[in-house]
């Protein structure tokens, strides 16, 4: 590693041979400092320094304290191309209103692209706040329903969503079967009072807020990270949503006010059937327990139970028999 060549790259990079020039000075303690002009890299990013009582050496930055303060300079360097990300949406939101056409709403642009919680949550409340008709919503499996922070945030969207019901709204959601018996998804129906209304599917979309038909609410980038939104308020596009909403809602289960148990086939449940889904097309247990909101023992018990119920006696011959039962040919 240390007779690598010194390569081309950005500032901010270390090269394999800075890597072993850092590596060697870490074994011997302290390196002459002509030898660090094969790979300027190590020396730029801190990982070698002059050392105190010769300033023809230079001295190894102990490796934790380095990581420590490359991690810190990437954190800063990514707050600045957030705070960047912000300036130019802003920016740019009031130059596309000022190029808008006359059939566009003045002052309202169609999309707005939203960064951080605190905006995302502000901007919902918001919605909600000068809304009055409905509100639809389809809402994925939540890994932190238990924590403190799922806590606070269930009780800010109580008042929220509970105001609205007062001014006579009306509220539908969808969930995954999985949270049925989510002491924090069961206890929202039981102190809701209003006209609010759950379903559940195998398997949802990522999230979505649809206010009044007017204005909608999607994940801002394809990995769908809760940071980033987009606020949509073109109408085609929100009566997009709509539709798709509504076809979801009409194939799914009643959970709240009146409950239906998923329908189970031949001994095989609901769940189970969306588990055989996800076999047949490959996926791994973990991306299995991930699409459908459950750990991964909880998935894997699910597949015995299928297993056991169709016959199977290894992984192959239960995608086989998945194949020949006929479940997965029944729409809910």
């Amino acid at each position: 590693m240390t007779g690598a060549p010194h390569t081309e790259h950005g500032a901010d990079e270390l090269c394999p041979a800075g890597t072993g020039l850092y590596e060697r000075a870490l074994r011997e303690g302290r390196l002459n400092a002509d030898e660090a002009r094969t790979a300027p890299c190590a020396v730029d990013l801190g990982l070698l320094r002059p050392a105190v009582d010769d300033l023809d050496a230079l001295e190894p930055l102990p490796p934790a304290v380095a990581l420590q303060r490359l991690l810190r300079l990437s954190g800063e360097r990514i707050a600045v191309e957030r705070r960047r990300e912000e300036w130019l949406t802003e920016t740019f939101h009031a130059l596309m209103r000022t190029g808008d056409g006359p059939d566009e709403v003045a002052g309202t642009p169609t999309l707005s692209l939203l960064s951080g919680l605190d905006r995302i949550n502000g901007a919902i409340a918001q919605a909600l706040a000068e809304g009055s008709s409905e509100v639809l919503c389809i809402q994925p499996p939540n890994n932190y329903q238990t924590s403190e922070y799922a806590r606070t945030a269930q009780a800010a969207a109580m008042v929220r969503d509970q105001q609205f019901l007062d001014r006579g709204g009306k509220i539908r959601v969808i969930y995954p079967h999985t949270q049925r018996h989510i002491p924090l998804v069961v206890a929202r129906y039981e102190q809701l009072r209003g006209d609010a209304q759950a379903r559940t599917l195998d398997e949802v979309t990522r999230r979505m807020i649809i206010v009044d038909r007017a204005v909608a609410f999607i994940p801002g980038d394809k990995e769908g990270h809760s940071d980033i939104a987009l606020e949509i308020r073109h109408p085609a596009v929100v009566d997009y949503l709509v539709n798709m909403f509504d076809r979801f809602w009409r194939l799914a289960t009643p959970m709240h006010p009146q409950t239906v148990q998923p329908p189970s086939l031949g001994g095989v449940t609901a769940r189970q059937r969306a588990i055989a889904r996800l076999l047949v097309e490959g996926h791994t247990d973990a991306v299995i327990a991930d699409r459908l909101g459950m750990n991964v023992r909880t998935a894997r018990v699910h597949i015995a139970k299928l297993a056991a119920t169709l016959g199977s006696q290894s992984r192959a011959q239960l995608g086989y028999l998945i194949g020949q039962s006929g479940i997965l040919d029944r729409t809910e």
